[in-house]
């Protein structure tokens, strides 16, 4: 980032959300001070450097999130603008996923919609209204038994998924910014896979995941293993859902993040998304876990993950039979295996 870059004024991503702060409490929600009308920088008139101040913290996708505590009842949230324009299914397929009973299904890792709000002033603007959460993966998992959770639950979500006929369609994502607006942000490849906060019981900050809210400190938290997190898959901006009796719907092909996907690589014509989902899920793990240098005894995930991959997306295992299988392969492990650190 250039050492130019003036933290005491907001960027053109963060004006809008400061110019929206007061209806946006009027409807429950409270943004930070960085976004309050009068907002002027705390360290102004001390010696502290900015970087030590909460305030002089910008969210890496303003333009389009942002986070809010809930006033009613203290949780804290995030804020997702978009378009119907361009994502004309969104917000009703998180809003159907959201939606009883399919909320109360244990399998259902979806990421929730608390509230579709309608931008007054804005044109073709909406906001969805969703949990404050984590990447699934910081911090690292540490044992095998947490790693089979995880991958249990990203099964059964995306199984239910299926099962609903909805197809994520960009399990593994790319969100390029203008600007990067620190050094430690990425830029592109977002895996659309996140986690609750069920470890931080004191939360976190939302621009500095290992930081007090209050930026006084570092947070502290459980493992995995002491309080086991629920995970989602997030982002139906590209999902789809369709009739019960399509059972083989047809799509052209998006190129996300992840652009090995053979089908793609082969042809633009158009293909089911449901295998190509699959594949998604498969080469995340395979890339994440099993290719990883620092990482080894996940042989146990070789066979099916290999079926996951297959170039031919009519092999590819359909989710129900991933977590049929998947279920043996768990049976299989041993307490010791998955008390073991990775």
């Amino acid at each position: 980032m250039s050492d130019t870059f003036d933290f005491t004024k907001l960027t053109s991503f963060e004006v809008f959300w400061r110019d929206h702060q007061k209806w946006l409490q009027e409807r429950g929600y409270m943004l930070r001070s960085r976004y309050m009308p009068d907002w002027k920088a705390s360290w102004l008139s001390t010696k502290k450097p900015y970087y030590t101040c909460e305030d002089s913290e910008i969210p890496t996708f303003a333009a389009i999130m942002m986070d809010a505590t809930r006033i009613s009842d203290g949780a804290y949230v995030t804020l997702k603008s978009i378009k119907p324009s361009i994502h004309p299914y969104e917000a009703e397929i998180g809003t159907y996923l959201s939606s009883e009973p399919l909320a109360s299904d244990p399998k259902n890792h979806c990421v929730p919609i608390y509230e579709v709000l309608e931008v007054p002033d804005k044109e073709d603007t909406i906001l969805l209204v969703m949990p404050l959460l984590r990447k699934y993966n910081r911090p690292p998992l540490q044992t095998f038994g947490e790693s089979v959770d995880f991958f249990q639950q990203i099964f059964e979500g995306l199984q239910f998924m299926h099962n609903h006929h909805v197809a994520h369609r960009s399990v593994m994502s790319c969100i390029v910014l203008k600007i990067r607006l620190t050094p430690s942000h990425s830029d592109c490849m977002s895996v659309n896979i996140m986690m609750d906060g069920s470890m931080y019981p004191d939360g976190w900050h939302p621009c500095s995941d290992f930081t007090k809210r209050d930026y006084n400190d570092d947070v502290k938290h459980y493992t995995r293993t002491q309080r086991p997190p629920k995970y989602y898959l997030i982002d139906f901006g590209i999902s789809r859902r369709y009739s019960p009796n399509d059972t083989s719907p047809s799509e052209y092909p998006i190129l996300g993040g992840d652009k090995s996907v053979p089908e793609f690589r082969k042809s633009a014509d158009k293909c089911n998304p449901y295998p190509t989902d699959v594949y998604y899920l498969g080469n995340m793990i395979r890339q994440d876990f099993m290719q990883v240098s620092v990482k080894s005894g996940f042989e146990f995930m070789d066979a099916l993950i290999a079926d996951m991959v297959q170039d031919e997306p009519t092999k590819r295992p359909t989710m129900d039979q991933v977590v049929e299988r998947f279920s043996r392969v768990r049976k299989d492990l041993t307490n010791s295996k998955l008390r073991a650190r990775i």
